[in-house]
Formats: structure tokens, C-alpha cells, sequence
């Protein structure tokens, strides 16, 4: 199904964030890990797999529109180097994704293209919860602590 050029762009741009999310919520994820911050490792890895989703529905839809993928395409990966640093540059991530999407279900809505304007809601919802749980570490790391809250993110030493 031919589907509109405008649009297939900005799912491509979409695809692009996606692509970007994977590989830095991987990155952080493992450094939280070799930190010993296993919580931390755990949560991000979702995040990380749900943005693959993300990515495959997008992928999907292109396709569907008679549209190419592009996959070689990423944006700049801001790699955090404390947990801090890590949540932030996520959390930033989100909220712009959040934006994003919100103007691509608008323009799918304008072109007539309900199925992708769902598609794109429903990773519209997941992303919010993604900004909401960076959202609630970072209030956390504010009201106990970093180092406190670090300490919650780590699992009890083998004995």
C-alpha cells in the first residue's frame, strides 16, 4: 500500500531515535551492571528491549507504506558516566521522543493514516512510561541520596 512520503520520513526519523535508544540503553545497562547496580541493569535492559519493539513496528509500517527503512542511520549517543549522568540523558531522550511522537500521530491523523497514527500511539504510551520511571529515579536520587539510592540498586553480596 503506497502510503505518504511525509510521513515515511518521519517514521524513518522515528526509526532513527529507536535505533539510537537501543544502543545507548544497551551501553548504559552493561555499565550499570559491571557497576554491580543489577536493578539498574535490569530496568534500562527492558527499556532497551522495548525500544527494539518499537524499532520492528516501525520497521513493519514502512514497509507496509511501500516505504525503505532506513537502519543505517544513527543520532548521537550521549553515553552517561555516572548513574546520574545515565538517567539524565535518558530521561532527556524520552522526553524528546515523547514529542516526536505526538507530532507523528498528529500528521498521520492530518494524511487519513489511522493505523499508523495507533501504531505510533501505542509507542507513544510506553515511551511516557519510560520518561515516568526516569522520572521517579531521579526524584529518588534527590530525596534519599545518590549514594543511597545506589545502595537500593544493588542486589544482597553472595555469602
Amino acid at each position: 500500500m503506497k502510503g505518504n512520503a511525509k510521513l515515511i520520513t518521519v517514521l524513518n526519523s522515528l526509526l532513527a531515535d529507536e535505533l539510537t535508544a537501543i544502543n545507548q540503553y544497551m551501553v548504559h545497562s552493561e555499565m550499570c551492571a559491571s557497576w554491580g547496580y543489577v536493578k539498574l541493569h535490569n530496568a534500562i535492559r527492558l527499556q532497551a528491549m522495548d525500544e527494539m519493539h518499537h524499532a520492528e513496528w516501525l520497521i513493519e509500517r514502512i514497509i507496509f507504506l511501500d516505504g525503505s527503512p532506513t537502519v543505517s542511520i544513527l543520532n548521537a549517543i550521549k553515553i552517561g558516566k555516572t548513574v546520574p549522568e545515565i538517567i539524565s540523558n535518558d530521561s532527556d531522550d524520552e522526553v524528546n521522543a515523547i514529542k516526536a511522537y505526538n507530532d507523528a500521530i498528529k500528521l498521520a491523523r492530518e494524511v487519513g493514516d489511522q493505523i499508523t497514527s495507533d501504531i505510533l500511539s501505542k509507542i507513544l504510551g510506553m515511551e511516557e512510561g519510560h520518561a515516568d520511571w526516569a522520572e521517579i529515579q531521579q526524584t529518588q536520587m534527590v530525596q534519599m541520596g545518590v549514594e543511597n539510592y545506589l545502595m537500593n540498586q544493588t542486589t544482597s553480596p553472595a555469602v
